[in-house]
């Protein structure tokens, strides 16, 4: 049987795969970011991220790169946006697929590697000048991030197993980035009923210490099926 051939007349932009990754930690929210090893913007910060090969999803790409520049695996990301604009990258016309995490800082050791001189956690009110157009999506997955956190209790994602009231407004009002009431805050909290009480406190510290609570998945997702709405 004779094999067809197809040629394309049309010009084929490349296409990479990034990924922004939030971590939370002594009530700052973080964004994970390596140092460009190679031109272009040697020596820059970037977020990390590379070029598809043959045969690979976007999706299998950005987890390679993540892993492969940062040393994080096993990270759930979720899919953000296609940024397609020409300009975006001076090696010519590339089309990139960004990904978005939130994690435990504690949980992920970062070891830096491929392309990337350095892998560095950094406040997200502190950082760098970042290499190609990655401000701009950094800045569109903060802004999603936001979004979503007043509807999903995604937050909880960036706390340890078991953390204080003033842990999780402390989180919100990073990520949201304005001043919360607190009474008002632990009303709406207590009210979805989705805190287990881990019966024990904070301890070593001056004043009465903040009891621990920790996230009923379970609940939530159980709720979340007839139509829960979780909104602060």
């Amino acid at each position: 049987m004779r094999q067809s051939t197809y040629c394309y007349e049309y010009p084929r932009p490349a296409v990479t795969a990034d990924c922004i990754i939030f971590g939370f930690d002594a009530g700052t929210l973080k964004v994970l970011l390596i140092e460009r090893g190679i031109e272009p913007f040697k020596g820059h910060w970037a977020i990390p991220g590379g070029f598809l090969r043959e045969n690979e999803s976007a999706e299998a790409c950005a987890k390679r790169e993540l892993f492969e520049e940062t040393g994080l695996e096993n990270v759930f990301m979720e899919q953000l946006f296609s940024f397609t604009e020409p300009g975006r990258d001076p090696r010519g016309h590339v089309i990139t697929v960004a990904y978005y995490a939130l994690v435990k800082l504690s949980e992920y050791e970062l070891k830096a590697g491929d392309d990337a001189r350095n892998a560095a956690w950094f406040p997200i009110d502190q950082l760098p000048a970042l290499a190609f157009d990655h401000d701009r999506i950094l800045h569109f997955a903060m802004n999603r991030l936001r979004g979503k956190i007043r509807y999903q209790p995604i937050g909880f994602e960036l706390l340890p197993g078991r953390f204080t009231l003033p842990d999780l407004q402390a989180l919100y009002e990073a990520i949201l980035q304005v001043k919360i009431d607190r009474r008002n805050f632990r009303r709406k909290i207590n009210q979805t009923g989705l805190l287990i009480d881990q019966n024990e406190s904070v301890t070593g510290v001056p004043h009465r210490g903040a009891r621990y609570y920790s996230f009923d998945k379970a609940k939530y997702e159980q709720l979340a099926q007839r139509g829960f709405n979780f909104e602060i």
